[in-house]
């Protein structure tokens, strides 16, 4: 009897273990919270890794421009015998002994410190512009998340209804099988319309919940679902001829980081050139020595000062590698503002069509739309309309909304490409 007891008592420990490993894995994520845009913008700057780790680059350039301006170190040498065969004595010291000593000091010609200097400096404010240009790419990552997410979830809302009512018809359906009052013809294809829609609304649902885990890592907040709150009046004011295709050009020369990347790249090139043509002028060291008695005289004190020969080296290799980099950080420049060009003219021309087509539209078609889709539903039910008409009108319905989403989503996402191509927020999104 007492093993008994205690098996039955291991198995409900295991089951219980098991269960609370079960709620803890599908309860990772239960927490839903409604969002704002500068809500989780400051969550963004505040938390995510890839940012820190960027910060931390900048530290250590500009550590490193602390270490450029320190100079070489003086050198001391030291030197005594070992052992002495007239003495027998180690190390000997004294009238008796030897010593020699030596110090010498590395001299920077050619002006190679400050060259050295500017390049560290450069490549400090370099890091700090690839901090900006991560932020603004990220932070273009997360608002196109945001607001994708947003009309995603309006289109799912959609197909929610529509699946409701058409569960709710399937169960009536299959409650009234067998008695004659529905054709099973009918029965069969309002399921497959059914199943049709569970399909794509799953196909939505994955699509959200890939938007979800992307904004999940860039907010490093794994517990949480964001449901995006979106202020619809402040986008539908968005006016893509605000300002003209030139100032936003002009704005993007100015303001954007990558830019400024590429311009910084071209001037350490240039830097890093002046300073092989410096490496090719030898450094001189001054030299002190005294040497006890090991020289023709005793207590000799000498100075004097070694340079290289410049006749096989003259850094010929690295002049031409850093002159060819010039060349080429020049060439990726003028690339990069021949990219903003047509970014920008895509991005307001999609802007311009995308708002053009919205305004379109008859703002009352929509309403009706929503009227009529509960006026249709009851109507098939009281069997006054036939179930071609019916299904034929859920199908528009459906994608009339979906469609309707989609287009405010592009417009939207060509004004925040605007604002990712300039640099700036000169179309303010919430």
């Amino acid at each position: 009897m007492r093993k008994i007891v205690i098996v039955l008592t291991t198995c409900l420990s295991l089951l219980y273990s098991y269960n609370s490993r079960a709620q803890d894995i599908t309860g990772l994520r239960t927490d839903t919270i409604k969002m704002r845009l500068d809500s989780a913008e400051n969550i963004f700057v505040r938390k995510n890794f890839t940012l820190l780790a960027q910060r931390y680059n900048i530290d250590a350039q500009k550590a490193l421009v602390l270490q450029a301006k320190l100079f070489p170190n003086p050198t001391f040498s030291f030197g005594t015998p070992l052992y002495q065969t007239a003495t027998h004595k180690y190390f000997p010291m004294g009238k008796e002994g030897e010593i020699s000593m030596g110090l010498s000091q590395v001299i920077m010609l050619a002006n190679k410190h400050n060259k050295q200097l500017k390049i560290a400096q450069s490549n400090a404010e370099l890091s700090e512009y690839q901090f900006y240009d991560l932020l603004r790419t990220l932070k273009h990552t997360l608002r196109s998340d945001f607001f994708n997410i947003h009309y995603l979830m309006q289109s799912a809302k959609v197909y929610q209804t529509e699946i409701d009512g058409l569960q709710r018809m399937s169960d009536a359906f299959d409650q009234q099988k067998g008695k004659g009052y529905v054709s099973e013809k009918e029965v069969v294809r309002i399921k497959a319309q059914l199943y049709s829609l569970q399909s794509e609304f799953n196909d939505l649902q994955q699509q959200i919940e890939g938007l979800e885990s992307e904004m999940r890592l860039l907010l490093q907040t794994p517990s949480i679902v964001v449901v995006p709150e979106v202020n619809e009046q402040n986008i539908d004011v968005l006016n893509a001829q605000q300002y003209p295709i030139a100032k936003l050009i002009d704005t993007a020369y100015t303001e954007r980081p990558d830019l400024k990347i590429a311009g910084l790249n071209t001037k350490i090139s240039t830097l890093n050139l002046q300073l092989q043509k410096a490496m090719a002028v030898p450094d001189v060291t001054l030299q002190m020595n005294y040497d006890q008695q090991g020289s023709y005289i005793h207590n000799l004190a000498t100075v004097g000062f070694s340079i290289d020969l410049p006749f096989l080296n003259r850094n010929q290799g690295n002049i031409k590698s850093a002159r060819a980099t010039v060349k080429q950080n020049e060439a990726g420049y003028l690339a990069a503002k021949a990219g903003v060009d047509e970014q920008i003219f895509n991005a307001l021309q999609r802007a311009m069509e995308n708002s053009e087509l919205l305004q379109k539209r008859d703002p009352s078609f929509d309403r009706d739309f929503d009227r009529l889709s509960d006026e249709v539903l009851k109507n098939y039910r009281s069997r006054n309309m036939s179930m071609l008409d019916f299904l034929d009108f859920y199908d528009s319905y459906k994608e009339n909304k979906v469609q309707t989403e989609t287009l405010k989503y592009n417009r939207l996402s060509a004004f925040e490409d605007l604002n990712f191509y300039t640099g700036t927020d000169l179309f303010p999104l919430k």
